[in-house]
């Protein structure tokens, strides 16, 4: 590491100590800390706060960093791999002790033993690990997934078994996007479910994983998505919230939904034609919600929270970065799944992409859309991720004489200049919000949520069937058009 970063204050991966303690314990804990993220450096000879270099006494340098070396050896456990590197700053010397990502997880004080002694990294200190969280390490050093592992005293019926795999291959068609896709898909067979890990075989028993629950009947309930939209910039004040739960497939459809439903629609002119545009990019919110479900910790007892401000989205899923990870490699591409199970299940739906393309795309999205470009951070063993949106121009005052000279134009303006999140009460309104909703394959349910209407039977025949017959709208299932999993997708005309 370079003087300018040893230099550049305490961070995640940072931590100064003027000089060694004479309690080892408190610099220990860090090195654990270190050990079980990824990894950092505990740098002796730095007072904290002024960033100044003291250095240490250079004639005990070699003794103190003995010393450290073998508290480091004799109290933790397993062994921690690290190195101690010497640097010479404004001729004062200081001790560096780097600390590698650990594989062997957890890292925990031998005198406190695994429950006491674990700790982590959260937020530029060092915390003492939940019981949640040494369960996620001890997953990670046995390169185990718990969407994998199977929950105690529970089984799996044939009955069973053949919905989760219609329903899986019904919904990866209804979001393929023409016939060549469809015809790609393969059918689902337990075959398929036991080599993904949803289903564990011993002897004649087949046993649902934690994973097949996910997709089924969900009985975590803190794998729940929490929805709010709030006034101004801050979390003080609600208009509106929404728990979600279910199949997981299904919670991210309707957290999709309920920010279609609260973010602003506009539109812009392509060539002759008139195109609904949404605020922020659909498919880069869908993305975001889709790898939070899928990559977020199900051990941690939180709940996703999907937050819309005046400003920005907030989509913040419980449990940090995994196996080394981090923030960068996210932006440049790299992926590490915490639930494999899910993961692939979720790339045969077409939910996700696999190979962690994700998030660039998600950046570049915005790019193109004009907003700021997007904000990852780990908060309180969370990670979140901030899309920007768009400020909206306050209306200038209009003076008096305007409204007396002409007293029709400025209720029409107002629609024009600040574009609403419901559409105006017309049928072209209505029907041109439907078809950009429609922009990716909904279900009659979710049209119903978004319009806010009830009637079902008057929907589909007031809407839908016109809709269809005009050659607007589609069927992603057209030779079962009663089936459950049956979706509807704008075509463009």
């Amino acid at each position: 590491m370079l003087v300018s970063e040893l230099l550049s204050g305490e961070s995640s991966n940072i931590e100064y100590k003027q000089e060694v303690p004479n309690t080892s314990e408190k610099y220990l804990k860090t090195i654990i800390a270190f050990a079980n993220g990824n990894g950092g450096y505990v740098i002796f000879g730095i007072k904290d706060g002024t960033c100044s270099v003291v250095g240490l006494p250079k004639d005990q340098i070699f003794e103190i960093a003995d010393r450290v070396t073998n508290s480091i050896v004799d109290s933790i456990q397993p062994l921690v791999e690290f190195e101690v590197i010497y640097q010479t700053i404004e001729e004062k010397t200081i001790i560096v002790v780097q600390v590698f990502p650990g594989v062997r997880r957890p890292y925990y004080l031998k005198a406190k033993g695994v429950m006491n002694g674990t700790f982590i990294r959260i937020s530029g200190t060092t915390r003492k690990a939940d019981e949640f969280i040494i369960k996620e390490l001890v997953f990670q050093r046995e390169y185990k997934s718990f969407d994998q592992t199977v929950p105690f005293d529970q089984y799996v019926t044939k009955e069973q078994i053949d919905t989760l795999c219609n329903t899986m291959y019904e919904y990866a068609l209804s979001h393929c996007i023409n016939a060549a896709e469809k015809l790609a898909v393969k059918k689902v067979e337990q075959k398929n479910l036991i080599a993904w890990g949803l289903i564990v075989q011993k002897k004649d028993l087949l046993l649902p994983t934690y994973g097949f629950q996910l997709l089924t009947n969900n009985p975590l309930q803190e794998a729940s998505i929490q929805c709010a939209v709030f006034k101004g910039k801050d979390r003080t004040v609600f208009l509106d919230r929404k728990e979600y739960h279910g199949p997981l497939y299904e919670e991210i459809d309707d957290a999709y939904a309920f920010i279609l439903r609260n973010i602003r629609m506009g539109a812009e002119i392509d060539g002759v034609y008139r195109k609904d545009v949404y605020e922020l990019p659909l498919e880069s919110v869908r993305e975001i919600l889709a790898n939070g479900v899928c990559h977020r910790s199900y051990l941690d007892p939180s709940k996703m929270q999907v937050a819309l401000f005046d400003d920005r989205l907030e989509i913040t899923s419980p449990g940090m970065l995994i196996g080394g990870l981090t923030i960068e490699d996210l932006k440049n591409g790299c992926s590490k799944p915490r639930n494999r199970a899910l993961v692939t299940a979720f790339t045969y739906m077409k939910i996700i992409e696999q190979w962690g393309s994700g998030i660039p795309r998600v950046f570049k999205a915005c790019k193109e859309a004009g907003l700021a470009e997007p904000e990852l951070s780990e908060i309180g063993g969370s990670f979140r991720v901030k899309i920007f949106r768009k400020q909206q121009a306050i209306p200038q005052a209009i003076p008096q004489a305007i409204p007396q000279a002409i007293p029709q134009a400025i209720p029409q303006a107002i629609p024009q200049a600040i574009p609403q999140a419901i559409p105006q009460a017309t049928p072209q309104a209505t029907i041109e919000f439907l078809l950009s909703y429609c922009s990716i394959p909904r279900t009659r349910e979710e049209m119903i949520k978004a319009m806010n209407l009830k009637d079902r039977k008057s929907f589909k025949k007031t809407y839908i069937d016109p809709l269809i017959a005009s050659g607007k709208l589609r069927m992603t299932l057209p030779e079962k058009p009663r089936s459950p999993l049956q979706r509807y997708v704008a075509t463009g005309k």
